[in-house]
């Protein structure tokens, strides 16, 4: 009795050991190459899942659900900007893909799902992040679920930062050199007549500029009443008069339209001209519709 029980307790534990051996190095490579995972990860899941190629799988995605959960409050200040404009220059695809560090921003995985997802953005045009995320990737992935895995793998959380989608009569880009500032203007009334180089040269200057409006009309009336109230204040500040203060904060505000609405600032390569005046000497009524600016920092 005692040696059929040993028998089959023997027995169990060689099963046991010959289902372990079973997993080899060609099969954990195997779901390396499906998944993107590092080998130790993909031998766990595999012996795991008692070698379900599919099982092992979801267990991996589950587990870059973990890691995301677990770093969804972590700063995300790294990453790439990647811009996308159609033959015609009618539209713009601009897509900040964002992670926590910087080597990982150079990592082959990241830049590739970065580059997969505005392949996405063109194919589908989706209009807002929320539709981009839902999107299927060129290798049949959902486009968020691609990004969690890629966080399961890497350890870092990965998000979307920004992903703007303009459509104009011309639309001009530029990306700035450290690959994290990337700007979309939009162009009307060109009357056929070449806006690249004004355009880049826009471009640039929002880069640089950081405008918070296209004009005076745009600034919202939030940000209206806070220019005011720290117009008060510095005035008050100063020692002027109570009487003065709102005559004081209105001039301030007329400084703050000048210096932070793209129409109305200093040109910066000729401060003699506004980048309205600048569009006028361009080509007679030629006017920006809009302009976006993503920024990774």
């Amino acid at each position: 009795m005692l040696v059929n029980r040993y028998l089959q307790i023997n027995k169990f534990s060689n099963f046991q050991i010959n289902k372990t051996m079973a997993i080899t190095a060609a099969d954990v490579n195997k779901l390396r190459q499906m998944t993107g995972a590092g080998m130790m990860d993909c031998k766990k899941a595999l012996t795991e899942a008692d070698g379900d190629f599919e099982a092992a799988i979801d267990i991996l995605r589950k587990a870059g659900q973990k890691v995301a959960a677990k770093r969804a409050d972590n700063a995300t200040n790294e990453g790439i900007v990647l811009i996308a404009i159609n033959e015609d220059g009618s539209n713009g695809k601009l897509v900040a893909l964002a992670c926590e560090t910087e080597p990982v921003s150079k990592v082959e995985d990241f830049t590739s799902l970065g580059a997969a997802l505005l392949a996405s953005a063109v194919a589908s045009n989706a209009a807002n992040t929320e539709e981009l995320l839902a999107t299927t990737l060129a290798d049949g992935r959902i486009a968020g679920e691609a990004m969690i895995e890629l966080t399961g793998k890497i350890g870092e959380k990965i998000n979307i930062a920004g992903y703007e989608n303009v459509t104009a009569e011309k639309v001009v880009s530029y990306i700035h050199s450290n690959n994290k500032i990337g700007v979309l203007v939009a162009f009307a009334n060109t009357s056929g007549s070449d806006v690249q180089e004004v355009g880049k040269d826009i471009a640039m200057q929002i880069t640089a500029m950081k405008p918070v409006a296209l004009d005076k009309s745009d600034v919202d009336a939030v940000t209206i009443e806070r220019e005011i109230e720290i117009g008060r204040d510095q005035a008050r500040q100063e020692g002027k008069p109570e009487a003065m203060l709102d005559k004081i904060a209105a001039g301030r505000l007329e400084k703050f339209y000048k210096e932070s609405t793209l129409l109305n600032q200093q040109f910066v390569k000729d401060g003699s001209i506004n980048i309205k005046q600048l569009l006028e000497q361009t080509q007679k009524g030629l006017t920006i519709t809009a302009f976006k600016r993503i920024a990774l920092a």
